[in-house]
């Protein structure tokens, strides 16, 4: 009797605890007190009461139908829905939809509820939404105390790359609760971000609660974002050390580890991490991608490390090893530097396996990523043909590989990325992106950021398409620098941003500018290159749908006026319904082959990139003559859609050996060869023909036994090797 007198008095209080009590000893470093806590919240008779405490002891699966319960019972009750849709959007459940609904439920019961606002921002935060701020504020007006609210913008507020406001955000925090320790991590973030001693802070954190990894989880996240993979990975490793129940950092510890190719670490840590009970989706593909790592070929140089799956590595190394070590070389000289490793290039067939290596980044529709010295990127057989140029986005990549390097990753994002795409086309000049429309109603809407403001228009889109409005402006103000100050002084603020300059110092120091001026004097030279497309947009678009019309009732000499007008308003068009292809078309009927295919020519020219359209065009100049233009334009194919196109590379084999370019053709006939031809004696055949053409006759007779063996009567096989015995023998 005495001990169960004991026990209803431990317990009693304990019952008296509500979940806020619960959880601030959770937050506060107390796991032991936390967990009885939420452990007496799970006997409650009361089912909102029991679903906190299934929360808080992460028991997800009862919690959710302890809240449903809670529901059913006060279905009048916001906060019941709100903190549902807490646990939805955590990284265990990361039910995004179910928690949003939860929250705008709590908002039709009572209008302007602050808690449930603050899970709408809390949910488009995630997704970089700029609504996540404007939900933030209205939070802050229906309940001021809400010093969380604070805390996200001034983590949104490091993301837009913007300390001054972040600072400002995190003090309004701690003004209202000295203890708000994800302020005080965004403090100690902002002065790790700018090299400078964080300790102050992170004394603060540690008085508070000395095992809060948490802090250390969001300044890696921080770092991460700023492409500082290493120093991230030292700040997931310090929040799982203090507290090794922090399995979202333990996770992002493993993908990290995985982005910087340690992927056999990653592999521990998130196979741990998953058997803990963490299946957020980032640790899950990332696991099956490291077990499909199995599927994929490694060939390694001295300066490089290519990672192709081995379905189509014997036909891909023939393009993208060779282009990478080019793009290395040229970019030695170019920015004058040496990289101190080798460049890891990893290539994806699917998509969505290469969609894992950027889960969590910014930007929309990334076709390529960098970790440092490790590269992803999409296989071209992963994209639609004709919508990728795996080349030109392995150039944009490597520009990254080479920047990051110079500037120890200390470098403003509009900068990288607008260099990367002035190397695109500074390298072919039909490579990289042309104007869209989107970027056009950007321009005649004015709506470009201030060079000083340019990161935050990779981060947090305002408008739809402003992050591929952003990579435009950033390229096009290299492209400027470039004309007007040559390419040393991007190279000199390349270094001075590695030295922490910000945006504004080093517009001030190499353009001799105030970054008002130069946004003035750079929108002058825009507007130039620009106006007539942009004034005559509605014109353009109007005789095409012309040009179209005609065409449909066979009006070529309509066709022919209409498109032409067309295509001189707007000639970056190269998309689907173009002024060229129509053109081609008219010129075509009325029997001027000639004229179709200085059309599809011009297209090929300012970037147009349809396999289709291409091989249109070589099929045109190879009738007319002219085999070098036809072997250029099948060339273009290759810096598209190499992949599953046998007939493609045998007519540019040929071609290439008739105009004695034996290493092109070499590597054609290869190709040919790794797409496992139905035909492998004539494809043997001709890789012979190019060796020995080349000078190679031993290279040309281990190609005609091949071809033997494949058809033992296959006659171009059987002369050509006995003229090579003849050859061997009348040789003194």
């Amino acid at each position: 009797m005495r001990a169960l007198l004991c026990f209803s008095a431990i317990a009693a209080p304990l019952f008296a605890q509500s979940p806020a009590d619960c959880r601030h000893k959770a937050k506060f470093g107390d796991k032991a007190g936390a967990r009885a806590c939420f452990q007496a919240l799970t006997r409650s008779a009361e089912p909102f009461q029991r679903a906190e405490g299934q929360y808080g002891l992460r028991d997800y699966k009862q919690a959710n139908d302890s809240f449903r319960l809670a529901v059913d019972k006060a279905p009048k009750d916001p906060e019941i829905r709100v903190r549902w849709g807490r646990m939805l959007i955590e990284p265990f459940n990361r039910n995004k939809k179910d928690a949003i609904d939860l929250f705008q439920e709590a908002l039709e019961i009572r209008k302007d509820y602050p808690g449930a606002l603050m899970g709408l921002a809390l949910a488009a935060s995630d997704a970089f939404e700029t609504k996540a701020e404007e939900m933030a504020k209205k939070a802050l007006e229906g309940d001021p105390k809400l010093y969380e609210a604070h805390e996200l913008i001034a983590s949104m507020a490091v993301e837009d790359s913007n300390p001054k406001k972040a600072i400002e955000a995190a003090d309004a925090a701690l003004k209202i609760s000295p203890e708000a320790l994800d302020a005080l991590a965004i403090r100690a973030t902002v002065e790790i971000l700018a090299d400078k001693p964080a300790g102050e802070w992170l004394d603060r954190i540690y008085k508070v609660n000395p095992r809060y990894g948490h802090a250390h989880y969001l300044i890696g996240h921080h770092l991460v974002l700023n492409r500082r993979y290493d120093e991230a990975i030292a700040q997931y490793r310090k929040a799982i050390e203090l507290d090794p129940d922090h399995l979202h950092a333990q996770s992002q510890l493993g993908i990290n580890l995985m982005r910087t190719g340690q992927d056999r670490e990653a592999l521990a840590l998130l196979n741990d991490a998953h058997d803990r009970g963490f299946r957020e989706a980032s640790t899950t593909n990332s696991l099956k991608l490291l077990d499909s790592l199995k599927n994929f070929a490694t060939f390694k140089t001295a300066d490089t490390e290519v990672i192709l799956h081995k379905k189509e590595a014997e036909l891909l190394r023939l393009y993208v090893e060779d282009e990478l070590r080019k793009c290395i070389r040229v970019y030695e000289k170019k920015y004058k530097m040496k990289l101190p490793r080798a460049v890891r290039l990893e290539v994806y067939p699917d998509h969505e396996d290469f969609a894992v290596r950027t889960m969590g980044m910014p930007g929309v529709g990334i076709l390529g990523v960098t970790f440092g010295d490790v590269v992803a990127m999409d296989s071209p057989s992963g994209r639609t043909p004709g919508s990728f140029h795996w080349a030109s986005t392995l150039w944009h990549e490597m520009s990254h590989v080479f920047v990051l390097v110079a500037t120890k990753h200390r470098v403003p994002r509009w900068f990288t990325e607008g260099l990367a795409v002035h190397e695109e086309t500074a390298t072919n000049s039909d490579w990289g992106d042309r104007l869209t429309p989107s970027i056009l109603r950007a321009l005649k809407d004015k709506k470009l950021l201030p060079v000083a403001d340019l990161d935050r228009g990779f981060v947090r889109q305002s408008y739809e398409g402003q992050v591929v409005v952003s990579y435009f402006q950033a390229g096009q103000i290299c492209d400027y620098v470039n004309e007007k100050y040559g390419y040393d002084t991007l190279l000199a603020m390349m270094h001075s941003f590695g030295a922490r300059k910000t945006t504004p110092e080093v517009v001030v120091e190499h353009l001799k500018m105030k970054p008002e001026e130069f946004d003035k004097a750079f929108l002058a030279w825009l507007d130039a290159r620009t106006k007539k497309t942009v004034d005559g947009f509605e014109d353009w678009t109007k005789k095409l749908k012309q040009a179209f019309a005609a065409k449909k009732d066979s009006k070529w000499d309509d066709v022919i006026k209409l498109a032409g007008e067309a295509r001189d308003v707007y000639p970056d068009y190269v998309e689907s319904a173009n002024a060229y292809e129509v053109l081609a078309d008219a010129y075509e009927k009325k029997g001027d082959k000639k004229a179709a295919a200085a059309e599809l020519a011009k297209y090929g020219q300012i970037g147009g990139r349809d396999p289709k359209v291409l091989k249109r065009l070589a099929t045109l100049q190879e009738e007319l003559g002219d085999r070098k233009g036809a072997a250029i334009t099948l060339n273009r194919v290759n810096w598209v859609y190499p992949v599953n196109d046998e007939p493609l590379h045998r007519k540019l084999g040929d071609l290439l050996l008739e105009q004695k370019d034996h290493q092109g053709a070499l590597r054609e006939y290869r190709a040919v060869l790794a797409l496992k031809p139905l035909d492998r004696a004539s494809a043997n055949h001709n890789l012979a023909r190019a060796y020995l053409a080349a000078g190679d006759r031993a290279k040309a007779e281990e190609s005609l036994i091949e071809a033997l063996e494949a058809a033992p009567n296959y006659k171009p096989a059987q002369k050509l090797l006995l003229e090579l015995d003849s050859y061997k023998k009348e040789k003194p």
